[in-house]
């Protein structure tokens, strides 16, 4: 079931009502029997599958707690295998398999690797994660193991943040299932209107923007760089406004019931520093690799060349989550490289900037910051979204090569507007769009930096709750129309998209 669909459009007030007029006690019953329902509009055979996970950690958290010595060690061991087993299996199996019959040929040993083709459960990478938190915090004694095996069956299973996130820590969210929730109109208000601000991020800018992307990359050897180089731009935009739209409207929907889940999203694209922007990106992830992954490893209490191994696996590890290809792996490492680099060349780049005058005018380096962080993300991108490696790097070449000589050839014929509307409208061809569809792409991207220019750490609830009665209630209709009129529903979902990678269904790509 898609936020973005009619079935959930009847879901989500029914829920909340029907949670709202029962008593206490039955509500975490009422919501785990929800959640199994939301779950099931995928795949219902799944759901048997997850239950058995959900046994596996429920019973060796309560064995971890009660064991001494060496024995709680082997407990953890054999949760963490099982829930990693699971997602090896359907995730990476097919991943590894066509890898190593690619090295036994480059042996010259030939092998036909057989393929299981399964379909990747729905949110498996993000509910495998929050088990994996829980046994972890049970094993360092700062979580006490649950009893109600239901109460943690709905922490793995709650729906607003079941398909992807954000990935909750069972220190902030199970105890919250015990908390009563009265009906608040603050609470109601505010999550409605952060669900209606996430939706309008996710119908009316992603999904748009996903269809010059979607366009460009598909075949990159029929489109110019500069064509590569505006959906790669575009890709930035797209990623963000689906993720965290989702976010939103995750967030928005518990908190409506009085449940309050992390923030995930806080304007990445201002970061001026590749370091930053993932405090700023995907804030649950990024935390759970630095507490369970990084930290773990040494963190930076290490020298420097131990903390170099440190970041990189953590990276590694963090890419091949985000898909089972080598174009997430390579993604992953290339942050990696950029923070390491970062570090290395901080004092430098800190004497040139002083040297040049650009440190005494602090708007222009912040701005110079910036543009540097988006570009240098902008390079993952391009591999985030193509299809091969091979696909990347042409893409980078082309865009490098050709988008600049386009630019040249702009700046040229700059007194010659024929000349650079013709260039124009070979753009518009490659995309096969109108210029009043490009025309909404640029103003979406527009609204949006002009939204949270003005949030800057404050929700959309928030900032609207400032304003005059009239100004708000004409803020609140207007969201609405813009999603009704100038949403793109023909095609879009949160949903991964591949079957070894992402399952297709949809235009947006998202770690499942």
């Amino acid at each position: 079931m898609l936020f973005n669909s009619v079935k959930f459009l009847i879901f989500f007030p029914l829920v909340t009502a029907c949670f709202f007029l029962l008593p206490h006690r039955f509500r975490w019953a009422f919501l785990l029997l929800a959640s199994c329902v939301f779950y099931m509009a995928f795949i219902p055979v799944y759901i048997l599958f997850l239950l058995l996970l959900i046994t596996i950690d429920y019973t060796t958290a309560i064995w971890i707690e009660k064991a001494e010595g060496a024995g709680r060690k082997w407990f953890l061991v054999v949760s963490i295998l099982s829930t990693c087993l699971a997602l090896f299996v359907f995730k990476y199996f097919d991943f590894f398999n066509n890898t190593a019959a690619s090295w036994m040929a480059l042996a010259g040993y030939h092998y036909k690797p057989q393929h299981l083709g399964w379909l990747l459960p729905i949110g498996l990478s993000f509910h495998t994660f929050q088990s994996l938190s829980y046994v972890i915090e049970v094993y360092n004694g700062r979580q006490k193991a649950e009893r109600n095996v239901g109460i943690y069956a709905l922490y793995v299973m709650f729906y607003p943040q079941l398909v992807a996130g954000p990935i909750e820590r069972p220190g902030h969210l199970l105890k919250q299932f015990y908390q009563v929730q009265s009906f608040k109109y603050e609470g109601v208000s505010a999550g409605l209107k952060l669900m209606a601000w996430g939706m309008l991020k996710k119908v009316v800018i992603a999904d748009r923007l996903a269809l010059f992307v979607n366009s460009a990359y598909t075949s990159p050897a029929s489109v110019e760089g500069i064509t590569l180089l505006l959906a790669t731009v575009f890709f930035a935009f797209q990623i963000y406004c689906d993720f965290s739209g989702y976010t939103d409207i995750a967030i928005g929907a518990a908190k409506v019931m009085g449940f309050d889940l992390v923030k995930n999203f806080n304007r990445p694209y201002i970061s001026q520093s590749v370091a930053e922007f993932w405090k700023r990106w995907h804030i649950s992830l990024s935390s759970w690799f630095r507490d369970y992954v990084y930290i773990p490893l040494g963190g930076n209490r290490v020298s420097v060349p131990v903390w170099t191994l440190n970041i990189l696996i953590t990276f590694l590890i963090s890419g091949l989550w985000h898909g089972a290809n080598w174009t997430f792996v390579i993604w992953g490492l290339l942050n990696g490289i950029y923070i390491v680099v970062g570090r290395a060349t901080e004092k430098v780049r800190a004497l040139l900037c002083a040297r040049i005058g650009l440190t005494s005018r602090v708007g222009w380096h912040r701005a110079v910051k910036i543009l540097t962080t988006f570009v240098l993300v902008n390079i993952g991108w391009v591999f985030f979204r193509a299809g091969t490696v091979q696909d990347a790097f042409y893409i980078i070449k082309k865009i490098i090569f050709e988008g600049g000589a386009w630019c040249a050839r702009v700046v040229q014929n700059f007194r010659s507007p024929d000349v650079i509307l013709g260039m124009g409208g070979k753009v518009l061809a490659d995309f096969g769009l109108d210029a009043y569809q490009l025309l909404l792409a640029f103003l979406s991207i527009g609204v949006l930096l002009l939204v949270e220019s003005a949030l800057r750490e404050r929700t959309f609830p928030e900032l609207s709750g400032a304003w005059p009665v009239f100004a708000r209630w004409s803020l609140y209709y207007a969201v609405v129309m813009i999603v009704i009129c100038f949403g793109v529903f023909n095609r879009s979902s949160f949903m991964p998209r591949q079957q070894n990678l992402w399952v297709n269904v949809g235009v947006g790509k998202f770690p499942s």
